[in-house]
């Protein structure tokens, strides 16, 4: 099979050959491979390990396209900068890490109305169509299956007004977070048909929406029900009406809001972050008739850099998701420094081995 028709069968959970292969990367992995002698340079991840997907983020949703970066402050080691979403992050100068928010001009009603909502129409500025063409382009030829990938309403609307005061707002001013639900996922839609047109459909689209942390999820299934999901039907009735499957990323515990997650048209759920309690066998079990899974390897055991620990953890899950035809190997997380090339080699290529039908 080709890598498109795998995946695309995986996604329906039909018969394949063998079971998925994709991955993320911390950036600074990449320059160490490089460094080591393990990867050339300009040769990426997809080509070097055979993936068999390959993923384009084509918009910017920074809301004042003209607004320029401001360094607030730069020490040896961070920068804090105030962004086009009015955000003042502080970020690592050193590693590539998520940057700490530290104020939003954003923090009620009022604030979205002023600084962020009059900015949030579909500027063709918003879209890399050249980057969009050039990686459609290079996945059609390598047979890969090709995904437009880019952030939801809940990765939208934190940017701009940070963690705490959505989530105040989502408990005592819901029809605000309500409004940028809308706003942002009506967005998403007017650029997707503008590059659609433009450049041709991908093969399907990939939805990024960290909604948990460390055994809970960011909000109740009735307030995702209530708040998030007329957002991610909205988006998703849109993919499903080009005929294009969903796969959905979240980091952190999110398995009370799967069942929202389906009713709003997912086809996959990714990342399955174990350290969080994600339980990818349980997940298989209730609802791998339903929906197809990528991840749920603890990454962790890829720290450890040692291969009885890696074995025994895929050994521990690929022969029973892959009995559905509906698994895609991918770490619970993107793989950081700490994992030697060796190790992630032999993660991929006794995963292909038990993987195989």
């Amino acid at each position: 099979m080709t890598s498109n028709e795998r995946i695309a069968n995986i996604l329906k959970r039909q018969p394949v050959d063998r079971i998925g292969l994709f991955e993320h990367f911390w950036p600074d992995t990449h320059r160490k491979w490089v460094a080591d002698g393990h990867l050339r340079e300009g040769v990426s991840f997809e080509d070097h390990f055979g993936y068999d997907l390959q993923n384009c983020w084509a918009f910017n949703m920074v809301a004042d396209l003209d607004f320029e970066p401001e360094v607030v402050e730069e020490t040896d080691e961070t920068v804090l900068i105030r962004d086009g979403n009015g955000a003042l992050l502080r970020r690592h100068k050193q590693h590539d890490a998520t940057p700490e928010h530290v104020d939003f001009l954003v923090k009620d009603r009022a604030g979205w109305e002023m600084h962020i909502k009059p900015h949030l129409t579909p500027d063709r500025r918003r879209i890399n169509f050249d980057g969009y063409r050039a990686v459609r382009n290079d996945a059609q030829a390598k047979q890969r299956f090709f995904c437009w990938g880019g952030v939801n309403v809940f990765e939208l609307m934190h940017p701009v007004c940070g963690h705490e005061y959505m989530l105040m707002g989502m408990a005592l001013d819901p029809d605000w977070v309500k409004e940028m639900v809308m706003t942002y996922a009506q967005l998403t839609v007017d650029l997707m048909e503008i590059l659609f047109a433009d450049e041709g459909l991908p093969d399907g689209i990939w939805f990024y929406e960290d909604m948990g942390f460390k055994n809970r999820p960011f909000m109740s299934p009735d307030m995702y029900r209530e708040i998030i999901q007329p957002g991610h039907l909205l988006t998703m009735n849109y993919a499903k009406s080009k005929g294009l499957p969903v796969i959905l990323h979240s980091c952190g515990y999110v398995e009370p809001l799967v069942p929202g997650f389906i009713e709003s048209g997912i086809d996959c759920l990714q990342v399955i972050e174990v350290k969080a309690g994600m339980d990818l066998i349980q997940l298989y079990k209730d609802y791998g008739d339903r929906l197809s899974f990528m991840g749920g390897i603890d990454v962790r055991t890829l720290y450890s850099n040692d291969r009885d620990t890696i074995r025994q953890e895929l050994c521990a899950k690929i022969p029973t998701v892959k009995e559905g035809f509906g698994y895609v190997l991918h770490s619970d997380h993107s793989i950081p420094v700490q994992v030697d090339y060796e190790s992630y080699r032999y993660f991929v290529d006794f995963g292909m081995e038990i993987g195989h039908y």
